[in-house]
């Protein structure tokens, strides 16, 4: 283990796991619609991460895009959503106060769904939706995070979006699950990078991709410099997802519970990751097994 004082830990993933604490069928608005329907679980699974160790929260409005509202036929829920899923944070973040302090990430997630980097509009259009989170978020933030980022100019535009906040940015970008290391448009990580030059960003990341990808992809993303972090999903595969399509087409691996995903995320930190967490399939199991492996190895979990 490299001699690192502490790392920040951030939490899980929300959807899969409120999708098995709800009694409601996935749809494809499910884990927005939860927020009206359910939001007793968004609140109590926040809590939960923070029990865990998680010290950075990300607010639970990854589907609540306008385009994806737009095409289930209500665009007039994005305001009240994204209200929503700030109030459960702050909640949650209240509830569980342990004296460490805990910080919240604004959203900004791929407008149209996950792992399709060929559903694009212009790039003006993306920047100006994008622009319409970030103005819906920013006041009640910590940090921004750009996550699940599956091309460069899906990325430069979340950024410059959020960027006009003021507030910190992490950019996370979704990797291919086979082959080099690449983002699942095809792009390297270091075109990736140079996309975003003149953004101030707080940390580079990678996520919701197969551990052994983000392992492989690890180094290249270090050597970009600056603060780096990495956290994967659990699933088999992704491929079934098509756009529009519901979650209870994926499954989880069964090889990666909580001490085998525990040990990925350290081989992370020697390897140079700064913040470390989890994705899709990952619970709260997940979180406290990884703080634990930490502060085992004399690393402390932080919020910045």
């Amino acid at each position: 283990m490299r001699p690192v004082a502490s790392v920040i830990l951030t939490d899980g993933g929300m959807g899969q796991e409120l999708l098995r604490r709800s009694q409601a069928p996935p749809t494809p608005l499910w884990s927005a619609r939860v927020l009206l329907d359910e939001p007793e679980l968004v609140h109590d699974l926040h809590v939960e991460f923070i029990r865990a160790g998680a010290r950075v929260i990300t607010i639970n409005s990854y589907a609540a895009t306008p385009e994806r509202l737009a095409r289930e036929g209500e665009p007039e829920m994005f305001e009240p959503l994204q209200r929503r899923a700030l109030d459960l944070a702050h909640s949650a973040r209240e509830a569980a106060q342990d004296g460490q302090e805990v910080r919240i990430a604004g959203c900004l997630s791929p407008l149209f769904g996950s792992y399709h980097p060929r559903l694009t509009i212009p790039f003006e259009e993306t920047l100006a939706t994008y622009r319409r989170i970030v103005e819906q978020q920013a006041d009640r933030v910590d940090l921004m995070l750009c996550e699940t980022m599956a091309s460069a100019e899906e990325a430069r535009a979340a950024a410059t979006a959020a960027a006009e906040s003021g507030k910190p940015i992490w950019v996370s970008w979704t990797l291919a699950d086979d082959g080099p290391p690449c983002l699942r448009s095809g792009e390297t990580l270091a075109t990736a990078a140079q996309a975003l030059e003149g953004i101030p960003l707080a940390a580079r990341l990678v996520n919701c991709s197969r551990p052994e990808a983000v392992s492989a992809a690890l180094p290249g993303l270090v050597a970009l410099g600056g603060p780096v972090g990495a956290y994967a999903n659990n699933f088999t595969a992704v491929e079934a997802l098509k756009h529009g399509g519901t979650v209870d087409v994926l499954a989880s691996r069964e090889d990666l519970g909580p001490e085998r995903y525990a040990e990925f995320a350290l081989d992370w930190v020697e390897g140079g990751a700064a913040i470390v967490g989890g994705c899709c399939e990952t619970g709260p199991g997940h979180i406290a097994a990884l703080r634990e492996r930490l502060h085992a190895a004399g690393i402390a979990t932080t919020a910045a």
